[in-house]
């Protein structure tokens, strides 16, 4: 069991920039709060899992005509600076898993020695990539530490993937931001009854001295 591990969710220029392609209103403003969390988590050695879009224009999230539900404009495409990880929380030297999927033997001796794991995705939710139980099995933490963006999309199908799998999981509320405030508080009070806890930055790294 890995104890604690922290789950980035998606935080890649397209989002977290006022330039970027879907730009999540106030990431910007937090990205301080997330370099914190994230060099924490580094000093205290835990295993720092992000999720990053790796999309094409042939996948069906995108759109040109978007109902930002289902589908959405193009972003974070392959190869471009949108999909590149901002720097506040750039993994030194992350272990790719893309949706190739691997036997899941294998995924727990892949990431041995790893502290840094990158999963990849084409959808909004992280469980479509097929190595994303694979490894939360070989990490087995006893809590998910949680923020990034957004909040009513990535985020929520981030943790409600990990309630369904009935993993414990803390949401870092102020080192992350939704698209729709309305939609945001439906899904924290979504969270809060099914025992996600919330937390600030400054207490997660109160925790970890």
């Amino acid at each position: 069991m890995a104890g604690r591990i922290l789950w980035d969710v998606d935080t890649q220029v397209d989002f977290m920039e006022p330039s970027g392609k879907l730009y999540v209103p106030g990431a910007r403003d937090v990205a301080p709060a997330m370099e914190l969390l994230v060099d924490a988590a580094r000093a205290a050695r835990l295993t720092h899992v992000a999720s990053a879009d790796d999309h094409e224009l042939t996948d069906p999230e995108i759109s040109d005509e978007p109902d930002f539900h289902n589908t959405y404009p193009p972003h974070c495409l392959r190869g471009t600076r949108g999909a590149e990880k901002i720097l506040e929380t750039k993994q030194r030297d992350p272990l790719p898993l893309s949706l190739l999927p691997f036997p899941p033997g294998l995924v727990t001796s892949m990431i041995d020695g790893h502290r840094e794991i990158l999963l990849l995705k084409k959808s909004f939710d992280v469980f479509t990539n097929p190595n994303t139980d694979a490894l939360l099995a070989a990490l087995d933490p006893d809590e998910i530490v949680v923020f990034g963006v957004a909040t009513d999309v990535c985020d929520d199908a981030a943790i409600l993937g990990f309630l369904q799998r009935g993993r414990r999981v803390r949401f870092v509320e102020d080192a992350a931001r939704g698209l729709d405030e309305t939609r945001t508080a439906a899904c924290l009070a979504v969270w809060r009854d099914r025992g996600v806890e919330t937390s600030t930055v400054e207490e997660v790294i109160r925790s970890l001295g």
